[in-house]
């Protein structure tokens, strides 16, 4: 009997086999955990199911704005979004690079997916400052030198470029240092320094050399303007120039601090 006894007081309660995780979550914590990852995995599937397998999420419209040159049709036709794609496997990136490569008139794209159905496209078209002349048509050229677009008409307000005979002397030495697209950018940066008044009468912008920049305006008035730089500097004389010289013609600019105006 005493044997039995210690046998007993010896013996340890039988523990729930399994693995340790499981044993101590118990039947009914397991349970829920189980239902909530079969939910979960259900969920997951319908949403992928909903954005790319059903028809609620698809491309239906492609909204353009910003357009002012180009029309709405032309930069769909160039996107060419894939309507009736899964708007969220639509390549916004792709979209960007088309409409750079076949409308260089465009100088920035948003591309925006807009749910459930639009994709939103947000055009910034490029403005030309100066316009060099081709044949019977103007190239137009905007603030960075970039020479975007050929139209058949000159667009109002905008001078036109005239580079000059570069055959000899600084001129042609200038040329060789600089090269013509750089000293395109020296128009383009002359151009765009001039005060508002002056740039809406500007009708011809001239290039000698890099530092012999001119311009023609209306009424048969021109500016010396020398190189691009100082611009800000050049702008504010020239502006008080011509109010202290109304009559003048001809306007010296080119050192700022020694300007200089003639009738003649």
């Amino acid at each position: 009997m005493a044997r039995a006894a210690t046998a007993e007081r010896g013996a340890r309660p039988q523990e729930p086999s399994g693995p340790p995780l499981l044993r101590r979550l118990g039947p009914r914590r397991l349970r829920t955990i189980i239902i909530i990852a079969v939910v979960s995995v259900l969920l997951g599937a319908g949403a992928v199911w909903a954005l790319y397998g059903s028809r609620w999420l698809r491309v239906e419209r492609v909204s353009v704005v910003g357009t002012q040159v180009l029309t709405p049709d032309q930069v769909r036709e160039a996107a060419a979004v894939p309507v009736g794609s899964p708007l969220v496997s639509v390549d916004t990136g792709a979209i960007e690079a088309r409409l750079r490569a076949e409308l260089p008139r465009i100088d920035s794209v948003d591309v925006v997916r807009s749910w459930p159905h639009e994709i939103g496209l947000k055009v910034t078209e490029r403005k030309p400052v100066l316009l060099v002349r081709k044949g019977r048509n103007f190239v137009e050229v905007d603030d960075d030198g970039v020479r975007f677009a050929t139209v058949s008409e000159a667009p109002a307000g905008v001078p036109l470029l005239k580079l000059e005979a570069f055959s000899s002397g600084s001129a042609a030495a200038s040329l060789r240092r600089f090269g013509e697209a750089r000293l395109v950018r020296e128009a383009v940066r002359a151009a765009g320094a001039l005060p508002a008044a002056v740039a809406r009468d500007a009708r011809l912008v001239k290039v000698r050399s890099y530092d012999d920049i001119s311009l023609d305006l209306s009424g048969g008035r021109t500016v010396a303007w020398g190189s691009a730089e100082k611009g800000a500097a050049k702008a504010r004389t020239l502006t008080a120039l011509m109010k202290a010289s109304p009559d003048a013609r001809h306007f010296d600019v080119s050192v700022p601090t020694a300007p200089a105006s003639s009738a003649s």
